[in-house]
């Protein structure tokens, strides 16, 4: 039969190839992915240095606030708070000595968020802390907090806050007495909606002239390409409407604002630098910590990205010539399929390049 219809013949040998051509591919790409730490969701408090020990006397209290909301809109699709983006700062807070409550727009337990291939020590060690869960699952209803009793205030991400943070007029409050009276408010991701009807007693919008970041239309398009008809609006052309300077940086990598007492930042990949920078505005050097293989695996996405592959390339050997400089694998190969679903399939072979050169470095 196929002698009959070479047609036919061609397309069969043709098909079965790049079927062996993919599954091959397949074998390859995961194999430079390292198997998963199975005891990582053991994580304690106690196995955390830099939470456990040396940690400062007190010296005062900050307030996260998460969302209430469980749905997008109408969309049917559910959201909360990023567990990550509490997680992580709540920590860096801890270390420095600073107590932490948690409150929402409704109070009581809140929808969380959790992804587990973002996950980290610091994100299980949350799950595992009796004294955090009790916070995060108990918050306080915003009508409820005493604004008297707090340094500063953190709004953790999550796409349910773009629906109750910009309308709450406790929410906005705070963050006009904190800021005009030199306490800290920080926001990152999606929290910064909270920020965009805020207005200063001298009439003005808090945003006005203001360096912000938040996440980014680009970013939050290319994961719903339909945000715009499910979100009230779209966070960054909001921010810049009202006034603000908005800086974004690479999609998905950390990107820090640090305008006077306001500090905000990109996306979850941005909380580290957010929750550090806010405690030197609180006017103390923050307590060194050991930077994790997430953080190292930004700086080389962010060289690629800025410098070009030559450059994450050499990083990664500086790295690999340094025990303590992990570089997270997967986060680089994510960023390979970031590139495929921007239509750049030159960057997905870069960055699966610099995925492989990394394992032989590791070697």
């Amino acid at each position: 039969m196929l002698k009959k219809y070479p047609i036919l013949k061609w397309t069969l040998i043709t098909i079965t190839g790049l079927i062996v051509l993919l599954f091959s591919f397949g074998l390859w790409f995961k194999g430079l992915i390292p198997p998963s730490d199975k005891q990582i969701g053991n994580t304690l408090v106690e196995n955390l240095p830099y939470v456990s020990e040396n940690v400062p006397q007190t010296r005062g209290k900050i307030l996260a606030v998460v969302t209430s909301t469980d749905l997008m809109g109408s969309s049917g699709k559910t959201t909360g708070y990023e567990l990550t983006e509490l997680a992580r700062a709540y920590y860096v807070f801890k270390a420095n000595g600073f107590e932490v409550d948690v409150a929402s727009p409704k109070g009581g337990k809140p929808p969380v968020v959790i992804d587990d291939e973002d996950m980290g020590a610091y994100d299980f060690a949350f799950l595992n802390d009796s004294n955090a869960q009790k916070k995060a699952n108990n918050t306080i209803a915003i009508e409820e907090v005493v604004e008297e009793d707090y340094e500063a205030v953190f709004f953790v991400g999550g796409k349910g806050a773009m629906f109750d943070f910009p309308e709450n007029k406790k929410i906005q409050s705070i963050i006009r007495n904190y800021y005009q009276n030199n306490k800290v408010v920080g926001a990152v991701c999606h929290g910064p909606a909270a920020l965009v009807n805020v207005t200063l007693e001298n009439g003005k919008s808090i945003l006005e002239n203001k360096t912000v970041s938040s996440f980014t239309n680009e970013e939050e398009l290319l994961l719903i390409p339909d945000a715009a008809s499910i979100f009230p609006f779209l966070l960054q052309d909001k921010l810049t409407s009202r006034g603000a300077r908005f800086s974004a940086g690479a999609m998905y990598l950390e990107k820090m604002s640090h305008d006077q007492n306001l500090v905000t930042g990109q996306n979850p990949w941005s909380v580290w630098a957010v929750a550090e920078t806010m405690v030197k505005q609180l006017g103390y050097t923050p307590k060194y910590r050991e930077i994790t293989d997430e953080e190292n695996a930004v700086k080389v996405l962010n060289a690629y990205h800025e410098q070009g592959t030559e450059e994450a390339r050499t990083m990664l050997r500086e790295m690999a010539g340094n025990a303590n400089t992990p570089v997270n694998r997967v986060l680089i190969a994510k960023h390979g399929i970031i590139a495929v679903m921007k239509g750049n399939v030159g960057g997905f072979y870069d960055l699966i390049g610099l995925v492989s050169f990394a394992k032989k470095m590791e070697g």
